[in-house]
């Protein structure tokens, strides 16, 4: 069985009846559970609403730092984390590739996060681009590493994967290591522990091969699993068995049913 452990089904083009064809036809995948991750705290009470039917499917609750317009403060954010139903804070972090105007904003917002996270003991899920030095820093600075954290879709160097596992930080593979321009990555990836690896799809984006060029869904975890299997010399069983371990491990909240 899969899990896919960062997906945006709120973002889906799919309202509906067709999202609950989108969630059955990632369990007939074997896709057991799914972690739908918030991008906005203002957003968050209708992707919650959502997906609130789908027993397979957990909520996170926080600002991904290219909503900074959507930005809150500590309190705002820790009383909507507080809900039951959220098994973890993010995505958070930084962002310099896309939007390094706004740094200053997004500095505030990622050490509220791991405060935040600190505080609650609820995971934390971290985007990280073009900024490996500074996401190091804050988190070297502000992170309990007893709390637990993901650099999700990961596509930084091998030395940032590595800083990162030694504060017990897990590292997230999204569809893009099936690109054929993603050569560095796949050989990062060749490199990180087992024990340490999470699978993807960040649906509704980056949809893996041979996919390309259509719109994300969970049930495409099933296929970067069976790339990474393979750039690991394992089989995809094993792939999917211990990087579904290592989700509950990590996000130890999500009701297992």
């Amino acid at each position: 069985m899969f899990v896919d452990s960062h997906c945006h089904l709120d973002r889906l083009k799919a309202k509906g009846e067709v999202l609950d064809q989108v969630v059955q036809d990632a369990t007939d995948a074997k896709v057991e559970h799914m972690l739908c991750v918030a991008v906005s705290v203002k957003e968050f009470a209708q992707m919650k609403e959502t997906v609130s039917k789908f027993s397979n499917v957990s909520v996170s609750c926080g600002v991904h730092p290219l909503h900074q317009e959507d930005a809150c403060d500590y309190d705002t954010l820790l009383a909507h984390a507080t809900d039951d139903d959220v098994v973890a804070v993010g995505e958070t972090g930084l962002d310099y590739f896309y939007s390094s105007d706004t740094k200053d904003v997004q500095f505030s917002s990622f050490v509220d996060h791991i405060k935040v996270a600190n505080a609650l003991s609820k995971p934390l899920i971290i985007h990280t681009r073009g900024a490996q030095e500074d996401t190091l820093q804050l988190l070297r600075e502000h992170y309990d590493p007893s709390t637990g954290a993901v650099l999700h879709c990961f596509t930084e160097s091998l030395e940032m994967a590595q800083a990162a596992i030694e504060m017990g930080i897990y590292i997230s593979i999204s569809g893009i290591v099936t690109f054929n321009s993603a050569k560095e990555l796949q050989e990062t990836v060749k490199q990180i522990p087992l024990d340490k690896l999470l699978i993807e799809t960040d649906s509704p984006w980056l949809a893996p091969v041979p996919h390309r060029g259509k719109e994300n869904q969970p049930k495409h975890v099933v296929n970067v699993a069976e790339f990474i299997a393979k750039l690991k010399g394992i089989s995809v069983e094993e792939l999917a068995k211990i990087t579904t371990e290592n989700f509950y491990r990590l996000f130890s909240r999500v009701k297992h049913v």
